[in-house]
Formats: structure tokens, sequence, C-alpha cells
């Protein structure tokens, strides 16, 4: 007799009955902590990043799209002269560029642009500021390009290729310039827990890289988990983080 060895931790979540969502469900308001004042040319830029309004900025039906408000308190913030957008998805961040009158390139590996590629960047030390949100490793397919992150094959295959394009970031921007990553844990069928932020940091610090500021938890609005309904339990994660490194003079 053949006895078939079973998952059990997975053989009890499929188990489980479809929750049934007899309301309708409505956002929790929280009250956010007091910000200390400052000549902060953005004051209501904190650690805690909470805009229901996307902005008319890029497509919101383009996958991934993030909404340009941050980016915008970003750049005022940081003032820089030339913006560089290497992952542009539906031009978000040059939609917030143009209204803002500064100058900004973007391209994307839908264009055939692939910002892993080491001979991608120019070498010369050439912006202020760049901005970037990555496709995630295979929690959503990005583009039907093998070059595009998402379709890696692996996590390590990920990784060293996200690790590239920090390095291609960093050696394009200029001394004290800014790299600007919105970035996002979560959880994988086969690897597990994610911890993409962490990798974020660890990759920056090792091309030489400095973290500027706090990290900026952004509140997720707006996000296509936020309606379905799931057979398995989790603790759900309702932010992703933004992590602003700088390129130091000395380096």
């Amino acid at each position: 007799m053949t006895t078939l060895t079973i998952n059990p931790f997975f053989a009890a979540r499929m188990m489980r009955a479809v929750p049934k969502v007899t309301a309708k469900r409505e956002p929790i308001f929280a009250k956010l902590p007091l910000a200390p004042v400052n000549s902060s040319p953005v004051p209501h830029l904190t650690s805690l990043y909470h805009n229901p309004r996307a902005g008319e900025y890029g497509s919101r039906s383009y996958p991934g799209n993030c909404g340009g408000n941050l980016i915008k308190d970003l750049v005022l913030y940081f003032r820089p002269g030339l913006v560089f957008d290497p992952m542009a998805g539906s031009g978000t961040c040059k939609d917030v560029c143009d209204e803002l009158g500064i100058p900004c390139l973007s391209y994307d590996i839908h264009e055939g642009f692939d910002a892993c590629d080491p001979q991608a960047f120019s070498t010369a030390e050439t912006f202020d500021f760049i901005w970037a949100h990555p496709a995630y490793w295979r929690q959503k397919l990005y583009a039907d390009d093998p070059r595009d992150l998402s379709r890696s094959p692996t996590l390590d295959h990920f990784l060293r290729r996200y690790g590239q394009f920090i390095r291609n970031a960093a050696k394009s921007l200029k001394p004290n310039g800014k790299l600007a990553i919105l970035m996002g844990d979560y959880c994988d069928r086969e690897e597990g827990f994610v911890p993409l932020t962490f990798h974020t940091k660890r990759l920056a610090f090792e091309a030489g890289m400095v973290q500027t500021c706090t990290d900026i938890i952004r509140f997720s609005h707006g996000a296509s988990s936020s309606r379905k309904v799931y057979r398995s339990s989790f603790i759900p994660g309702l932010h992703d983080t933004c992590m602003v490194f700088e390129k130091p003079r000395n380096r």
C-alpha cells in the first residue's frame, strides 16, 4: 500500500473555507504622530506617507503604477537639476518632472532599455536624482522581455541583476546625487518571505552608497490585493518602503 506524503501546512490551508465578505469594507483611519516643525520645503513629507489620491501622473491601469505624489514630494525636497528614471513604466516620474519644469530622462524595458545591463548607463557622473520602482521577482510578470527582472529564474539571479542596476545607478550619479528606490517585501510560495527592502539596502551599501534619510513607509492605497479574498491565513502587508541613498562626494 502506498502512502502519499502531503505537506501538512499546505493541506491545512487548502481545507480552509473561503472567508465570506458580508458587508462593504471601508478603510480604517489612523491618527498619525505630529511631525516636528523644521525648515523642510515639504513639511508633510515624513517617515509615514499617506496620500489616497494617486494624482494625474502616468496610467493607473499600468501594471505596478505607484502614483506620482511621493515622487513629486521627493523632487520638491531634494530639488535636483536633472532626473533619471530607468524603469519608467507608464512615465509617472516624467509626468511629475514635466509639471515641475525639471528635466527628466526616462527609459523602460518595454522600449528595449535594460537597466541591469552594465553597459546601459553612462559612466559619466550625470544625474542629480534617480527614481526607481523596480519589478518584483515573479510576483507579477511585468514585460515579455526575458531580461525583465520579474522573469528572473531564481531569487539569486534576480538579486545579482538588481545589484548590477544599483551599481549602474551609483556610477551615473553626481557626487551627493540621490537614488530613491520604492520596494516592498512579500511572501513567495516557494522561497517564503522575500525581504527585498533588506536586500536593497545591502546592495546599495555594497555599491558604496549611504542612506541619506529615514525610510519612508508609503501606505498602499488602491493595491489590487485589497480587493481580493484569500483562502489562506497571513498578516497582510499594507505598505511599501522608499529608501533614499546618496553617492558620497569622496567616492
